[in-house]
């Protein structure tokens, strides 16, 4: 009778556990849909998506299923997670808060609830409303994209409510590979300088992994002193892929566009061929071996503490 009160009452607090999951996806599907809706069928498709956009003699084709313009429709998935994010994260910060023992679902189970909906709504709008309609296979790529970001986004939340200073801590690690995934910070100043492009595509990702993992052995340094818990290497990647995609996808369309705000293509964040996986491995390792390292010296610590009792 005790075992079945027990499983009682945890089948209780799963069903809870969902229904508030539910109660958080309301909101951030809504918001997903709005979105879509007033992209694809309300806002000027000519300024959003920049159909036949002069970018001569780089790009000559900007028609609305040129490659590049083509990028831009999945790339406003990215858009609408980077601002999932930071609503979401700061909504779950505030409530962390105010609220006595409040504690946000995981991220995998709100993101469950939303992802049904939007399976269904993202190609219903892009493929019906407005002119042109999206192609099955941009709709299907679009709506992936989104549901890969929304993952993302969705992630922050629990530490925002229950822990805010880990939250930054994590996120001054993250910000090691997303330097490395990200080209802006010297590809455009090397470019300027009178470097060729190709060479600075070249250079650039060398140039963020030394940066990167000198930030994070400095990191290093600081946690031991402050005596931090040591996240995983896949939390330490996972906040790269936060900060280099949905959050600074969102900072381009709402400073970098001149006012405009129009989605980015994908050239302006991913390589188009292999050397994208080739960045993805290597802030994997910066991730790997930053953990090892601090693991090493956490047990190190350990042994001589227990040497000197």
């Amino acid at each position: 009778m005790q075992a079945l009160s027990l499983d009682l009452k945890n089948n209780l607090t799963d069903q809870e556990t969902w229904r508030a999951a539910w109660l958080h996806a309301l909101p951030v599907t809504a918001s997903v849909i709005y979105l879509f809706y007033y992209w694809f069928a309300v806002a000027d498709r000519y300024i959003v998506f920049l159909y036949y956009h002069n970018m001569r003699p780089r790009i000559p084709d900007t028609s609305p299923f040129g490659d590049v313009t083509s990028s831009r429709y999945w790339m406003a998935g990215l858009v609408a997670s980077g601002m999932v994010m930071v609503t979401y994260t700061a909504t779950s910060w505030l409530l962390g808060r105010l609220v006595a023992r409040y504690r946000p679902p995981a991220w995998w189970q709100v993101w469950t609830w939303c992802a049904v909906p939007l399976l269904v709504g993202i190609p219903a709008i892009t493929m019906s409303v407005n002119r042109p309609t999206l192609p099955a296979l941009n709709a299907a790529q679009t709506t992936l994209v989104t549901l890969i970001g929304l993952a993302l986004a969705l992630m922050p939340g629990r530490l925002a409510a229950e822990c805010p200073r880990t939250l930054i801590w994590l996120a001054c690690d993250g910000s090691a590979p997303a330097l490395v995934l990200l080209r802006g910070p010297w590809y455009f100043p090397l470019v300027k300088v009178g470097w060729s492009p190709d060479a600075a595509r070249l250079v650039t990702p060398w140039i963020s992994f030394v940066v990167g993992m000198v930030w994070l052995l400095l990191m290093t340094v600081l946690r031991v002193w402050r005596r931090t818990p040591i996240p995983g290497a896949a939390a330490v990647l996972a906040s790269g892929l936060c900060l280099a995609y949905p959050l600074m996808i969102l900072v381009h369309h709402v400073v970098g566009t001149d006012g405009y705000w129009y989605v980015s293509n994908s050239s302006n964040f991913f390589e188009d061929d292999a050397r994208q996986i080739a960045l993805w491995l290597a802030a994997a390792v910066m991730a790997m071996s930053i953990t090892g390292l601090r693991k090493r010296l956490a047990a190190r610590r350990v042994n001589a503490q227990a040497k000197a009792n």
